[in-house]
């Protein structure tokens, strides 16, 4: 096994783990059934006292099937590992001594733990079994994040929630799979601090030096042409990390306060000097 596959392993067992807590230490003691299977288990925990942990796996048997014929062996046989791992990291922590039976901090916190243990497991081409799998499904043939395509199939089993809990709990279910929702997508596109930086100027020259000199970063030109006053200038495409961000927003601002820039937040920056060594044959 290679290491980026034994990297996907670690990140489905981390972050499986992570559901299962979010499960016994927020989710079960506030009565939230935030969606999924462990909505399901809640709820069948309230009316009959089913074990959560033995109730999720016998569901999950079924709908790992569909997933293996869906979405390929590979993702299924981490779907598998998953499927096995949350309702054993659910007996394991049944009693554990800290829970949190408050709606409020459990819909806010049973959420975000619950949105970083599915999002890590999704980043490792993976799934905790559930309509996890049935979101990932609906991710691909239907091209939404899959933040959202978890929200959906979750709001389903949250609704229907109604008949067993109150309307207040209810409500507060569906505010945690909204958190859980928002949480998978930052854990999943939003882990990068850099900045893209656009500078359309007529100095290239003095800009470029700058950038390369002090920052040490490199940078893409692009001719373009001023659409008020159709003049010939050039934009600087530049990805920088936070502090290098603002060190050269201070220089632009001292020296060249009349040229246009734009800072965006970059989601995920791939490449030399990010995920790559910054330079060509660098070994440390």
């Amino acid at each position: 096994m290679n290491k980026k596959r034994m990297r996907e392993y670690t990140q489905v067992i981390i972050g499986a783990t992570l559901v299962a807590l979010s499960y016994n230490l927020f989710l079960l003691p506030s009565k939230l059934a935030a969606g999924g299977i462990s909505g399901v288990s809640t709820i069948l925990f309230e009316l009959y006292a089913l074990s959560p942990a033995l109730t999720q796996f016998l569901i999950n048997l079924p709908i790992f099937v569909i997933g293996w014929i869906t979405l390929g062996k590979d993702f299924s046989w981490k779907a598998l590992l998953g499927t096995f791992w949350v309702p054993f990291m659910i007996y394991l922590t049944a009693d554990f001594p800290y829970t949190v039976s408050n709606p409020i901090l459990g819909a806010i916190y049973g959420g975000i733990i619950l949105g970083v243990g599915l999002g890590t497991v999704y980043k490792g081409r993976g799934s905790t079994g559930g309509t996890a799998s049935i979101a990932q499904v609906v991710k691909k043939f239907t091209g939404l994040s899959s933040g959202y395509s978890q929200l959906i199939v979750d709001g389903v089993v949250v609704i229907s929630s109604i008949i067993v809990f109150n309307l207040e709990l209810t409500l507060f279910a569906l505010i945690c799979i909204y958190i859980t929702s928002k949480t998978i997508d930052i854990v999943q596109l939003r882990t990068s601090a850099s900045k893209l930086i656009m500078i359309i100027t007529e100095n290239e020259e003095k800009i470029q030096g700058k950038i390369s000199d002090q920052i040490d970063r490199g940078l893409t030109k692009v001719r373009t042409i001023g659409g008020y006053t159709n003049q010939d200038k050039t934009m600087i495409l530049c990805v920088a990390d936070q502090q290098e961000a603002v060190w050269l927003k201070r220089i632009l601002q001292d020296e060249e306060p009349t040229t246009f820039v734009v800072f965006i937040n970059a989601s995920e920056v791939l490449g030399r000097g990010f995920t790559l060594d910054k330079y060509y044959g660098q070994n440390f």
